[in-house]
């Protein structure tokens, strides 16, 4: 796949996926932090697993959003490594390496 449409997908995708990974994150870190940190039992925290899983938008829709969310994860990973891996390809960053001659005679220890 070239760069420009991976770029292209991954710069589509990015705006519409952003809220529901910030939203899980967030209510994920909350629900263990309240949790560990500040001794809140399971059910003063319980509506927050009721977000972060998406159990609010009921017994239909909920697997769904845990399977799209969990989907959009895997793509926006594969894309954004494959245009970082195309990226250090193109700039040639791994050929760069010069190795230090064994000659050099610029040490001003020596």
């Amino acid at each position: 796949m070239s760069q420009r449409l991976l770029r292209q997908l991954h710069r589509q995708l990015a705006p519409i996926i952003l809220l529901p990974f910030l939203v899980t994150a967030f209510t994920g870190v909350a629900y263990r932090l309240g949790k560990s940190w500040f001794g809140l039992s399971r059910d003063q925290v319980h509506f927050l697993m009721v977000i972060h899983e998406g159990e609010y938008l009921g017994d239909f829709l909920e697997p769904l959003y845990v399977l799209l969310n969990g989907l959009g994860l895997l793509f926006m990973l594969g894309t954004g490594c494959a245009l970082f891996v195309q990226s250090v390809r193109r700039a040639g960053w791994l050929a760069r390496r010069s190795p230090v001659s064994a000659t050099d005679d610029s040490d001003p220890t020596a």
